[in-house]
């Protein structure tokens, strides 16, 4: 019986978090606790398994990255941004959209998709307060490009990195098999963001007119703060790329960054902490103690093993259970938990048995894991991060008004998928 209740439990707060009246953070923590109380999961589980606990190194990126955003805002470089951003468009909502998205996803690549998210947010809400615009389509569009984008690297999305850990990928690996895909289908999102949020491309000429005439330098409010910024951030950006060669976790880069420029600026605590989303942090934080009990009970394992073994050794059936299966859990349950689970199955599959050698398996579950992500406002750390911002600046986005938009998204993308791996790998 104590094998049902993490699921009981994990079912009524994810009907709850859709339902949207209650806040996510206190659903999440509300179950958490119910999982612990009941004796499902303990310390040990929660705070130093690396399978059922809470994932400290999204939790501490997150909180790094935050803090070096907290700065950064009283630069005023997010108003030069902004201001830009909306001069290069013209004050057209669809081509702003194109470039904001097109620099979230490319970023993305560079780095990872919450880290960029974290980054671009706060910009997109500036320029589209300067326009008149609704900020949350372009959130939305925003967070869909960058999990788009981050599929194309090793660091580009959570799942990547681990998949890349236990198939021995390098960089070069993801690029080569999965950027060409990746840059197809960022494509493909432009043309449906048009059609998607058609209805909010309309924008007051006066406010464009007014735009155009600012002169964004002038919106740099600390240019001496601002350099030792910047000089921190390249810093910590050179960590995130070189990570796997300086062997130095990105939460870590994170972290030091933070406490490096904490230390240079000498800014008071409260001037960046406030910018601390510890809504999302504490949303994460349940989120895992949930799925971790999942894990223990082995619901998430029973579940992947099933998945795999239905191919019944034909590769052409692997690949298509494990990017559709993949990509329909992810949507359900944050992606990084599931690949971590699901990871040490597909790697069973590839060095023994019938499947043995079908490196495309990583590849399906890579694209199911990071594409299937987009469906809903749980499935990616990104997706969670972009909704705590919007609501923090007066612009909350509900469950389902991102999910109309991103299982779409999901949708075409996983399907334009699977000929590209069996076009590519398996005729």
């Amino acid at each position: 019986m104590s094998g049902w209740i993490p699921v009981a439990v994990f079912v009524v707060a994810y009907l709850l978090i859709v339902h949207d009246k209650l806040p996510r953070f206190a659903v999440a923590l509300a179950g958490a606790a119910i999982v612990t109380s009941v004796g499902v999961v303990g310390a040990h589980d929660i705070f130093y398994s690396e399978h059922t606990g809470i994932d400290w190194n999204v939790i501490f990126l997150l909180l790094g990255m935050m803090i070096i955003v907290g700065v950064l805002r009283h630069t005023g470089v997010f108003e030069y941004l902004a201001i830009w951003c909306a001069k290069r468009a013209r004050g057209a909502p669809y081509r702003l959209m194109v470039l904001l998205c097109l620099l979230t996803a490319v970023a993305s690549a560079l780095l990872d998709n919450v880290t960029t998210v974290l980054l671009v947010a706060p910009v997109t809400i500036l320029v589209c307060e300067r326009l008149g615009l609704r900020p949350v389509p372009f959130l939305v569009a925003e967070v869909l490009a960058s999990n788009i984008g981050g599929t194309a690297t090793l660091v580009g999305d959570p799942p990547n990195i681990i998949i890349a850990s236990r198939a021995g990928f390098g960089f070069n690996d993801f690029l080569i098999h999965l950027a060409p895909l990746a840059a197809l289908l960022l494509v493909v999102f432009f043309v449906l963001a048009r059609v998607l949020f058609a209805k909010d491309f309309t924008v007051d000429p006066e406010r464009v007119a007014a735009v155009m005439e600012l002169n964004e330098r002038e919106a740099i409010s600390d240019l001496k703060l601002l350099r030792r910024s910047l000089v921190v951030l390249a810093a910590v950006l050179a960590g995130f790329v070189l990570h796997s060669v300086l062997h130095v976790e990105p939460s870590i880069v994170a972290l030091l960054g933070a406490g490096l420029l904490v230390l240079v600026t000498q800014l008071s605590a409260s001037a960046y902490m406030e910018d601390v989303e510890w809504e999302t942090l504490l949303f994460f934080a349940g989120l895992f103690i949930m799925v971790g009990a999942l894990v223990k009970v082995g619901v998430i394992d029973t579940l992947a093993r099933q998945l795999t073994a239905a191919t019944g050794g034909d590769a052409g059936r692997g690949v298509l259970l494990l990017l559709f299966g993949s990509a329909v859990l992810s949507a359900l349950i944050d992606n990084i938990p599931f690949v971590t689970t699901m990871s040490p199955v597909v790697a069973q599959l590839v060095d023994s048995g019938p499947l043995a050698g079908e490196q495309v398996l990583w590849w399906a579950l890579a694209l199911g894991a990071d594409l299937g992500g987009n469906a809903t406002a749980i499935g990616a750390s990104a997706n969670v991060v972009v909704l705590g911002i919007a609501k923090r600046n007066g612009h909350p986005i509900s469950f389902w008004e991102f999910t109309k938009y991103g299982l779409v998204v999901a949708g075409v993308t996983v399907l334009l998928s699977l000929p590209y791996l069996w076009l590519r790998y398996l005729l």
